[in-house]
């Protein structure tokens, strides 16, 4: 797992914060080579769509399943949220990469690109979202998912709970938030910033950002690194904010102890797709 670290001259200097992960933990270059080998050889001539995550600054790609926008999220339901270590996408305000992580979607992905200062990365009382693959700390990066449903579903844990009864092939729509962890109480809630109700008729994360920039949006895939040699065959909409959203650590540990989502844990990233033959073409 990556672990953020910072080095300070001082105490309140304004840093660019560094990823230092554990050689044991980094594989090589060959490894995730390997792996986009495999999922070429995997997806050819087999009709996948679009794959996911991509480089939001190329809108190069030649992929020939095409598939319509999903409706706005006003008029679908909030169906999942949970996040991922690291940024899964590349651009806007995270573009620094993490490395190559240990080859299972952990010390991977793309990390925000700015800085922070030294109260702001300041240690944590204690370690959140633990599990085998390490623990989140202040300075780390996240996206967040807010996967949207067609169908006549409310939130609930999983994808599966994007899928009805009476709509087994609903269109989704992943409205994409990336955020860095920061050791301030005065930083954005995630329990506000996830917070859902019935809206209209539909069920609604009241408090989806919408001051992070004109979102990115193209026709892909889901994500994860079970994905990473083997392609997804689930179409999804995505809109990514381009800006990073600072929020408070605490906040996102008292999320993890409490959601309508089961979630306990930051999740691991699909490696960058790069093949235009898995990429849709996108306007820009």
């Amino acid at each position: 797992m990556t672990i953020q670290r910072v080095l300070a001259a001082a105490a309140g200097a304004a840093l660019t914060v560094a990823t230092l992960a554990h050689a044991a933990d980094q594989v090589g270059a060959s490894v995730i080579d390997a792996q986009r080998r495999a999922l070429a050889e995997a997806v050819a001539d087999q009709g996948f769509g679009p794959q996911s995550p991509r480089d939001l600054s190329s809108a190069v790609g030649s992929n020939k399943r095409d598939f319509a926008f999903a409706p706005p999220a006003s008029r679908m339901n909030l169906c999942n949220i949970h996040f991922h270590e690291s940024a899964e996408h590349k651009g806007g305000e995270f573009t620094k990469y993490a490395g190559h992580g240990d080859g299972q979607g952990y010390g991977t992905g793309y990390l925000y690109s700015g800085e922070l200062t030294a109260a702001e990365v300041a240690p944590y009382a204690r370690p959140v979202g633990s599990t085998d693959h390490g623990a989140l700390a202040p300075g780390d990066t996240i996206e967040v998912h807010y996967v949207y449903s067609t169908a006549q579903v409310g939130p609930g844990p999983t994808l599966g709970s994007c899928l009805g009864v009476a709509t087994l092939n609903p269109q989704l729509r992943v409205e994409t938030q990336v955020m860095v962890l920061v050791n301030d109480p005065a930083a954005l809630d995630f329990v506000r910033l996830t917070k859902h109700e019935f809206v209209d008729g539909y069920h609604q994360a009241i408090h989806l950002p919408q001051d992070m920039g004109t979102p990115v949006q193209y026709t892909g895939s889901t994500t994860g690194p079970a994905y990473n040699e083997t392609g997804s065959p689930v179409q999804v909409t995505w809109s990514v904010r381009p800006k990073v959203a600072k929020v408070s650590i605490a906040s996102v540990e008292a999320w993890l102890g409490d959601n309508a989502f089961d979630e306990d844990h930051a999740h691991g990233v699909r490696t960058l797709v790069v093949n235009p033959d898995l990429l849709s073409p996108m306007s820009r």
